[in-house]
């Protein structure tokens, strides 16, 4: 299929022209797909909350303002149907606060499937927001307010998540 503008596909799919769905979803699917497994964990849930997510999508379409990239927009409604497959399975540890200057050494080059593997054996809710925060770059503030917790439960689950992952990835090595 020849390279439709986004504009033209939207139109389409406000329509519900299934060929404008099948254009929007072919274009963002590969990178949704991506993002909610990172954050399953789990092959049939990520597909799961990957149609669920583009079923949200579409039934929402309308409510797309523009007032940030389509893709984006979607990217948090795939996010959101992910956090949801994986809700019942987080439980976060003790809130401590963290010392936020806290630096994290990572000694020497880390190989990537190495790294992939380590991410994957992280507890449900340090990888999720692991995941949130450092690959898919979404802020605190975000985070928080998709999996309904305090800015500073994430954060604290986030330098859990750094530092249970250098172990890890000391004993890979």
């Amino acid at each position: 299929m020849a390279y439709i503008q986004e504009e033209h596909i939207v139109e389409g799919c406000l329509k519900n022209d299934r060929e404008a769905q099948k254009a929007l979803y072919d274009r963002y699917k590969t990178k949704m797909y991506t993002l909610s497994y990172r954050i399953t964990n789990n092959f049939d849930d990520a597909n799961d909350a990957l149609q669920e997510g583009f079923l949200q999508v579409f039934k929402n379409l309308q409510s797309f303002e523009g007032k940030s990239k389509l893709g984006t927009w979607i990217h948090t409604i795939i996010a959101r149907a992910a956090l949801k497959k994986v809700k019942d399975k987080i439980h976060f540890a003790d809130l401590n606060e963290v010392e936020e200057r806290y630096t994290f050494d990572w000694n020497a080059v880390i190989d990537v499937q190495h790294l992939e593997k380590a991410i994957h054996s992280l507890p449900e809710g340090y990888r999720s927001i692991f995941t949130l925060y450092e690959i898919e770059g979404f802020k605190h503030k975000e985070i928080a307010d998709l999996m309904n917790i305090s800015v500073s439960t994430s954060k604290t689950q986030l330098f859990k998540a750094k530092r249970m992952l250098q172990d890890k990835l000391k004993e890979i090595k």
